[in-house]
């Protein structure tokens, strides 16, 4: 999973002008005709470490099991252990 979003990661940044030049003359078929996974949507935040998709920490760059599991051994500097 995680080489085929590096693989739709690569095929946004090929057809970011393009796709933003069709959207500003409003050509819809253009746009159909770009492949499905250039469309930026399709991207999604994955895990760096397990490569899972939800419960993804943006300002960590990992999953929420993945957070709590470095967390617990000291890894992550300032979080301390509450009730979890």
């Amino acid at each position: 999973m995680k080489a085929r979003e590096v693989r739709r990661a690569k095929l946004i940044e090929r057809y970011a002008e393009k796709r933003a030049q069709l959207k500003k003359d409003g050509d819809s078929e253009g746009l159909q005709k770009l492949p499905r996974n250039s469309n930026p949507i399709r991207l999604r935040n994955r895990c760096m470490i397990t490569g899972r998709p939800r419960g993804y920490m943006r300002q960590f760059g990992i999953s929420r099991i993945t957070f709590r599991e470095m967390a617990s051994q000291g890894l992550i500097p300032g979080v301390k252990k509450a009730s979890w």
